[in-house]
């Protein structure tokens, strides 16, 4: 069966879609995993190692996610450590979210009540025990929505794996764009697939925030 204009342009793009796809699953796992461990760092009471994680923070927000991606794909092969483009762009993706995923993490730690700390620490926890099992669980809800944001940020970022020849929904649009010159219509279905992605990440957000308001 033919699909009608501009739908009949969705077999072409459906490869780039899945990599577009897996790239936003690859680096929200690798961020979400970054920005909780980088956040827990910097509420470390070591200086050396809360340095560290202000370091790595401040490097990944204050520089170009499309110069780091350049880097890890261009220059580290000069170092001898070449990475698949695919692997490449989850990595930066990632790392670059997960920075300010753990700020995110860092903010909301930081709201938790004084009280709860000492009266934690009253009842001999251990840190470990404190930031696990009573400041943790506290501060998840505040972190939820800024970490759904960063999540559609993140999709958005994937476009930037086409500059490295990785063949993504936006790489997969400007290649038929090249051959069938229907830029209006291609175009037109590639914003509504990033939208249409957007809205259903920003949905299961929401039903998680409300899972674990009802948790509560």
């Amino acid at each position: 069966m033919d699909l009608p204009p501009p739908l009949d342009l969705l077999p072409a793009l459906s490869t780039g879609l899945g990599i577009t796809l897996a790239l936003t699953l690859g680096g929200a796992v690798l961020a979400v995993l970054t920005a909780l461990s980088v956040g827990l760092l910097r509420i470390s009471r070591r200086r050396w190692v809360r340095a560290a994680a202000i370091s790595y923070v401040e490097f990944f927000r204050g520089t170009s996610a499309l110069v780091q991606l350049f880097w890890v794909y261009f220059a580290l092969p000069l170092l001898g450590v070449e990475l698949p483009a695919l692997t490449a762009g989850m990595l930066v993706l990632g790392l670059n979210a997960g920075a300010y995923g753990a700020e995110v993490v860092r903010g909301a730690m930081d709201a938790v009540p004084h009280e709860q700390w000492e009266a934690a620490h009253a009842l001999g926890f251990s840190r470990r025990r404190m930031i696990w099992n009573i400041m943790l669980p506290q501060a998840l809800p505040a972190m939820l929505p800024p970490a759904g944001n960063l999540l559609v940020e993140l999709l958005k970022n994937t476009a930037l794996v086409s500059m490295v020849t990785l063949a993504d929904l936006t790489f997969r649009a400007q290649t038929l764009r090249a051959a069938t010159l229907r830029t209006g219509e291609i175009f037109a279905l590639v914003l509504l697939l990033y939208f249409a992605i957007a809205l259903v990440l920003t949905r299961a957000m929401r039903a998680v925030e409300r899972r674990v308001a009802i948790a509560r």
